[in-house]
């Protein structure tokens, strides 16, 4: 009996916590492979993480899970940016940690500039850290290209910096070095990958995230310029284009395994109610409403909250079919997420007090962060999803 359902995991609080395999982990991709180690059922692995290749993600996951993980399996934050094609060709400025010039190369963006190319370019920029600053007045910089746009990988390691040259390039219109004339407005178009206010690792707390980082870009550009920040693109969980282009996976390997049945449900697990349970309820919501013709749910504010073409992304330019009828969101008590024992039993009650964790772009609808299920940990997600598939 081919499946005609696949798994989205999220990776941190889920399968790991820093670099140390979850026990539960284990024992679910136990039974989600087979004697010889093949998987079962088409299985991705949506993680927010983006300071690292994709084929790195899947080497350690590999030897965490004790099983076979091919890059194609994996979705970085920033994996869908391959299919914005209309920025490939322009200059762009890159901000995170990691290979951030090789990531952008393998998503297809062919002229790149760092913060640290930037910094070097104008020494005159960043002066928070005094070690730093230039002992002697610098000669004027010549050849430097101008930045076209911004992509923001995932947090960087000096923010100070970062924020200060993001800033310098968005009011100079990508020419950080002239002098400030009027601000352009709207600004040049900004990329942003992985929205988490916060993350687990092996701490007791969780710790700040890349939407930490994006919290304080805006409120620095509108204190600045009296103007919202705004994004041609957000992407990662929980948007929309990152569960199509998931789906789209999911049915890929699905094809390539030989399964003829069409996969009708995905089961997303993951700990953080924020970012996994809302992406995959509004993800939800998308499908049912496609069904309805009505187009993408749960967006406000703006339809650069997904971009500005977000139909054409989520149907990833017409190479997915629409087999799917639902995705169904697992919470799991292993990371982020912690049950306490006494969830109300009401969802009034739960959500009275609820503080939106969620990026400013994203409504805080309270059903988004209800999960379908509350399990323990990611075995019992798995043995869920398989009970209710009727799947041995």
């Amino acid at each position: 009996q081919p499946p005609a359902f696949g798994f989205l995991f999220d990776v941190d609080g889920v399968l790991v916590r820093g670099s140390q395999a979850l026990p539960a982990a284990r024992r679910a991709f136990q039974r989600l492979a087979d004697g010889s180690g093949r998987l079962r059922v088409p299985v991705v692995f949506l993680t927010n993480a983006g300071n690292c290749l994709r084929s790195a993600k899947a080497r350690e996951l590999s030897q965490a899970l004790g099983l076979q993980v091919s890059p194609e399996q994996v979705i970085l934050s920033h994996s869908p940016l391959q299919l914005f094609s209309q920025f490939h060709q322009r200059c762009m400025l890159v901000a995170g940690q990691g290979p951030v010039e090789e990531n952008a190369h393998n998503l297809g963006f062919k002229h790149v500039v760092t913060i640290e190319a930037l910094r070097k370019a104008y020494p005159l920029l960043d002066m928070v850290d005094q070690s730093r600053r230039p002992k002697e007045l610098p000669p004027p910089t010549t050849g430097f290209p101008t930045i076209e746009g911004v992509i923001l990988f995932g947090e960087p390691v000096r923010w100070e910096t970062s924020l200060q040259l993001i800033t310098d390039v968005l009011l100079s219109n990508g020419n950080p070095g002239a002098e400030l004339q009027d601000v352009p407005y709207p600004h040049l178009p900004i990329l942003a990958c992985n929205m988490d206010l916060l993350w687990m690792a092996e701490a007791k707390m969780p710790r700040f995230g890349h939407g930490t980082f994006l919290l304080c870009l805006e409120n620095i550009y509108k204190k600045v310029t009296g103007r919202e920040l705004k994004y041609e693109a957000l992407i990662g969980k929980p948007s929309p284009v990152t569960y199509r282009y998931a789906q789209f996976l999911i049915q890929q390997q699905a094809e390539k395994q030989g399964w003829k049945v069409p996969i009708r449900r995905l089961y997303a697990i993951g700990d953080n109610p924020m970012s996994d349970v809302y992406g995959a309820n509004l993800y939800n919501s998308y499908l049912k409403s496609a069904q309805q013709d009505q187009g993408q749910a749960g967006v406000t504010r703006s339809p650069q909250a997904a971009g500005p073409q977000t139909e054409v992304y989520l149907e990833l330019r017409n190479g997915c079919n629409n087999s799917v009828e639902s995705c169904e969101s697992i919470l799991v008590c292993t990371g982020v997420y912690r049950h306490n024992g006494d969830v109300p039993k009401k969802r009034e009650a739960h959500t009275v007090g609820t503080v939106f964790h969620g990026h400013r772009d994203f409504c805080f609808d309270p059903s988004l962060v209800e999960a379908s299920y509350i399990v323990q940990d990611v075995d019992d997600a798995v043995q869920l999803a398989f009970k209710k598939e009727n799947w041995s």
